[in-house]
């Protein structure tokens, strides 16, 4: 049985907690972008939006596919940076999370979707199957980000609330520039800005959205006694967290102006969705380091 914390409960980490390393806040982006991956294909292909044709769909399958099982390969081979997977460490004598569960659940909706995809996207069962892997990579992010705010955040309330939104929004946004990439490197996919304006607008409202909620993440990080007490070391972290907001933000943001104006823009796209992973491996990290290295004991 799966026990979801109370969001009025306060969450508690041990102060002599070592942060976890930069590899498995990778392996959490990565599977971030894959969820964020089925979620926007499967509202897009419920809705009717999405591109027919079986290839268009199975490209967009196989990355998240990809990203999602990256964290599942590491704990199946019990690297030392990532030893568990969604709160599981796999071996004998260890059942799976609640959490883990529904991770691998969402595999089904994902294999379904991918024998469904033949011909024309307003098959009912189509839609049906969408809906269940997007609902499901939903689950799979506020599951995740629940499990995240026990087992690792601080006993305060103002630090831990907008965890939940910001892993759907940080999910949304990194799928979307890897969608994006998938789209713009169709065969038959047209480079007028009048085409590609929607979406690129779309990502750049995700990314204010992110960046607004990870501002408040940092600013309650900050207004809480960890920040009172130990001033100094966290004002060490202020331009690493400046290069993280840049490749977050700033170069993906570029990039999709630049992309439907420049005759080999479409190769930015890859690049954007890299900076991105690099970027939020990197703050997610560095937010961890925040809360274990300098957080104050309990009372």
């Amino acid at each position: 049985m799966v026990i979801f914390p109370n969001p009025m409960t306060s969450f508690r980490v041990d102060p002599a907690s070592p942060s976890v390393g930069l590899a498995p806040m990778l392996l959490e982006v990565l599977a971030l972008c894959g969820y964020g991956l089925w979620l926007l294909l499967g509202l897009a292909l419920a809705l009717g939006l999405y591109s027919p044709g079986r290839g268009a769909a199975l490209v967009p399958l196989a990355l998240g596919c990809v990203f999602v099982s990256a964290g599942l390969l590491a704990a199946c081979l019990r690297l030392r940076s990532s030893p568990q997977w969604h709160g599981w460490r796999i071996g004998r004598m260890h059942w799976p999370t609640g959490e883990a569960l529904l991770a691998l659940a969402a595999y089904m909706p994902m294999l379904g979707l991918a024998g469904l995809v033949r011909g024309e996207g307003d098959f009912w069962a189509t839609r049906i199957i969408s809906v269940v892997l997007a609902l499901c990579s939903l689950g799979c992010l506020i599951t995740s980000a629940y499990g995240y705010r026990t087992r690792r955040l601080a006993d305060q309330a103002g630090v831990a609330a907008q965890l939940p939104i910001s892993r759907v929004l940080s999910a949304c946004y990194g799928g979307g520039l890897w969608l994006w990439v998938c789209l713009v490197f169709q065969v038959d996919m047209p480079m007028d800005p009048e085409d590609t304006w929607p979406w690129a607008i779309s990502l750049l409202l995700l990314a204010m959205l992110l960046g607004l909620v990870d501002g408040v993440a940092w600013h309650s990080l900050r207004g809480s006694a960890l920040g009172q007490s130990r001033q100094r070391p966290q004002q060490g972290l202020q331009w690493r967290r400046f290069l993280a907001a840049g490749l977050i933000c700033a170069v993906p943001c570029l990039s999709l102006l630049l992309i439907p104006v420049l005759p080999a823009g479409r190769w930015l796209a890859p690049f954007a969705a890299a900076a991105y992973i690099v970027g939020k491996s990197l703050e997610l990290w560095l937010y961890d380091f925040a809360l274990t290295r300098f957080a104050p004991g309990p009372p």
